[in-house]
């Protein structure tokens, strides 16, 4: 499986050689750890376009079980984006979907490439990207209570104060992007609170580091600025954020001095943001 011109782009740039380093193992079909780790999750997350384009990032929680593999290439959802959520309209047919499954527990992820729509209030994907990502940068916690839902905030153009805070304080947040002929892909950040800054209102950044060399993410706002953002409170006790905006790569190293290792930033202005009070999982820290 090859590279995308952008993910050859950031590769070269971050001084690889070889395009597609690590697409090996890039699989088609669900292997049966995958399925015994599916059935597992209580959380799920998903990434794709909303009826207007814009890109997000949206979670899904359910019991264990209510994510399972279905055949070869399939992973049901007993779930669906809820009313109010951006993606609520998104895969009433099918289309482009990203899905990471993460346990922090164990720190294992998942990621999930294809396509995906709604049936009967479930969501059904057909993979085409099935792969494994390494446990770096991811906290280590469990999932604990029931699921508590709410109402939908209306967007809003800009963060409030308050919504800067939990940025700031996040340790984990996760990036929905896409690339024209590739699908829609979701991924994971991690790092001690403060690695994320809201720089303004309308603009936040973080740090990117040396990782598996695939760069989908990267490779992807390469091509395509489009990116969603989620910000999950793990103690359920705020409200989840949604960001979508647009990404850009800063390879500028004097951007880099407060952060030792790093290779460049990201940026991303603002265009929306929905806020989903008591739509949690509760978790405890390990």
């Amino acid at each position: 499986m090859r590279s995308h011109p952008g993910e050859v782009y950031v590769q070269r740039r971050s001084g690889y050689t070889r395009e597609g380093l690590g697409s090996a193992s890039i699989g088609v079909r669900l292997p049966e750890i995958a399925r015994q780790f599916l059935v597992r999750q209580r959380m799920v997350v998903i990434g794709g376009h909303d009826t207007a384009g814009a890109l997000w990032a949206s979670p899904l929680y359910g019991p264990p079980g209510f994510l399972r593999a279905s055949g070869e290439r399939g992973v049901i959802a007993d779930a669906a984006p809820a009313a109010g959520d951006p993606l609520e309209a998104a895969f009433a047919a099918p289309a482009p979907l990203g899905a990471l499954a993460i346990e922090p527990a164990t720190r294992h992820r998942m990621r999930i490439n294809g396509t995906g729509h709604i049936q009967g209030g479930r969501l059904i994907i057909t993979a085409d990207q099935i792969f494994a990502n390494c446990p770096r940068h991811i906290t280590r916690r469990e999932a604990h209570g029931d699921v508590t839902t709410g109402t939908f905030a209306a967007p809003s153009d800009r963060l409030s104060d308050e919504q800067l805070r939990v940025v700031a304080g996040a340790d984990t947040f996760f990036i929905a992007t896409s690339a024209d002929g590739q699908g829609a892909d979701v991924s994971h950040r991690g790092g001690s609170p403060g690695f994320v800054v809201g720089r303004s209102a309308t603009t936040v950044s973080w740090p990117e580091y040396r990782g598996n060399a695939m760069y989908m993410t990267l490779g992807n706002i390469q091509v395509q600025p489009r990116c969603g953002l989620l910000f999950i409170d793990w103690t359920g006790s705020r409200p989840a954020l949604q960001v979508t905006g647009s990404a850009s790569i800063d390879w500028d190293p004097g951007r880099l001095a407060d952060h030792p290792g790093a290779e460049r930033m990201v940026d991303v202005v603002i265009d929306s943001v929905v806020e989903t009070p008591g739509h949690a999982l509760m978790w405890r820290s390990l």
